[in-house]
C-alpha cells in the first residue's frame, strides 16, 4: 500500500467516500514525494512520524485561535493514523502472543529435560535456561519490531557496535563471566564441595556467572571472582565423594612404633564416620631430630567434617599416648657456660634464675 492510499471520509447524505491522502492532508511532510514514488511502502513508523509533524502544525493553529482548522486537521490525521497503524499493531500483538506461548512451552520442556539429566548440575541448568530466555526474547522483540516496519538489520548492526564498545569497557566483568561458564562446563568443583583457594578454605555455597561464594568454617561468606577460581591453584577436598584425614604425632626414640600403632588404631574402631574401606592405618613418615614422626590416616564420607574430625582425633591421640605411658618428645634447650671466660657456672645459674643482669 502506498502513502497515496485513500482515506475514509463521510460524503453528502452520510455516504462513505474515499479521498486520496495527499488531498486530505496536503501539507503532510513527505506525502507528495511518497505519492510520486510507486515503490514507497507506508510503514507504520513513517506514518507515525508524519502524523506527529501534522499534529505539531495543528497545535500552531490552536494557538492562533483557528479552532475549526485545528479540529479538521486532527480528525483527518487520526483517520490516517488509525488506517495505517492499527493493522500493524494488531499483527504485532498476535506475533507477540504466539511467540510468548512458544517460549513458555520451550522453556518448560527444556527445564524438564535438564532436571532429568544427571550430567547437568544446578549451576549449568541455570545458565542454559537464562541463555535460552535471552535468545528467545531477542527473537520476539525482532519479530514484533519487524511488524512496525523497523529496519531490524540496521538495528542489529548498531547493537553489535555498541556491544563491542561495552565489551572493551567491561573487560574484567567479561573475564569473570567467561570463567564462570568454564567452571560450569568443566566442573572443577560443585555446590557443596569443600575447596581451598588462595589460603581460603570453605564450602561452595553458590556458583554464578560472575563469582563463586564460599562459606568458611567461621560461617563467613567469601565472594571469589571466577577468574581467580580458574587462574589460581585450587584444591577440591570433595571431588571424589570421600576425603582422607591425616593426624600427625611423634613418639620418643625409646618407644616402640608398633605399640604406638596399636594404641592409636583402637581409637578409630566403632566410629561410623570413618570408612572401613580403605582401612585406617598408622604409618611412620619420618625420623625426626628428636622423635619418630607418625601419622594416623583414615577416610570419611562427610567432607564437610574434615576439620572437626581432625581436631577431635588429634586430642584423642594425645590422651591415648599419655595414658599408655608413651612419651611424646618436645624440644629441649641446654645451656653450656664456657669456663675460659672466667665465669663461675654457679654464679651464672644464680643470676639467670634471679633475673639479675649486673655486670
Amino acid at each position: 500500500m502506498r502513502l497515496s492510499a485513500a482515506l475514509p471520509s463521510v460524503g453528502p447524505g452520510g455516504t462513505s467516500a474515499w479521498t486520496p491522502v495527499e488531498q486530505v492532508v496536503p501539507g503532510l511532510p513527505g506525502v507528495q514525494d511518497a505519492a510520486q514514488d510507486s515503490t514507497a511502502s507506508p510503514d507504520s513508523v513513517a506514518a507515525l512520524e508524519e502524523v506527529t509533524g501534522e499534529v505539531s502544525n495543528a497545535v500552531d493553529l490552536l494557538l492562533s485561535g483557528d479552532i475549526d482548522s485545528f479540529s479538521d486537521v486532527m480528525i483527518r490525521a487520526g483517520q490516517y493514523l488509525i488506517s495505517n497503524f492499527l493493522p500493524d499493531l494488531f499483527a504485532a500483538i498476535v506475533v507477540f502472543g504466539l511467540m510468548y506461548v512458544f517460549y513458555r512451552v520451550l522453556r518448560r520442556f527444556t527445564n524438564q529435560g535438564l532436571e532429568r539429566s544427571r550430567r547437568v548440575d544446578a549451576g549449568l541448568q541455570s545458565l542454559l535456561l537464562k541463555t535460552l530466555s535471552v535468545v528467545v526474547w531477542v527473537f520476539i522483540v525482532i519479530m514484533v519490531l519487524s511488524q512496525f516496519g523497523v529496519n531490524v538489520t540496521a538495528l542489529l548492526a548498531g547493537l553489535s557496535i555498541a556491544g563491542i564498545a561495552v565489551g572493551f569497557a567491561a573487560k574484567d566483568s567479561l573475564e569473570n563471566y567467561i570463567s564462570g561458564i568454564t567452571i560450569l562446563i568443566d566442573k572443577p568443583f560443585r555446590v557443596g564441595d569443600q575447596v581451598e583457594v588462595e589460603g581460603t578454605y570453605g564450602t561452595v555455597e553458590e556458583i554464578t556467572l560472575r563469582s563463586t561464594r564460599l562459606q568458611t568454617q567461621n560461617n563467613e561468606v567469601v565472594v571469589m571472582p571466577n577468574v581467580l577460581m580458574i587462574n589460581q591453584k585450587l584444591t577440591n577436598h570433595a571431588l571424589h565423594g570421600r576425603l582422607r584425614v591425616e593426624v600427625s604425632f611423634g613418639i620418643a626414640y625409646k618407644e616402640s612404633p608398633e605399640e604406638a600403632r596399636e594404641v592409636v588404631m583402637k581409637l578409630v574402631e566403632g566410629d561410623d564416620r570413618i570408612l572401613k574401606t580403605p582401612a585406617p592405618s598408622v604409618v611412620v613418615v619420618e625420623l625426626g631430630d628428636s622423635s619418630v614422626n607418625m601419622r594416623l590416616r583414615f577416610f570419611i564420607m562427610d567432607t564437610g567434617q574434615e576439620i572437626p574430625i581432625r581436631s577431635e582425633y588429634t586430642e584423642k591421640v594425645f590422651y591415648a599416648l599419655r595414658e599408655a605411658d608413651i612419651e611424646i618428645p618436645f624440644p629441649h634447650l641446654q645451656l653450656f657456660v664456657d669456663d675460659v671466660l672466667g665465669l663461675d657456672p654457679a654464679d651464672v645459674r644464680r643470676r639467670l634464675r634471679s633475673g639479675n643482669s649486673d655486670d
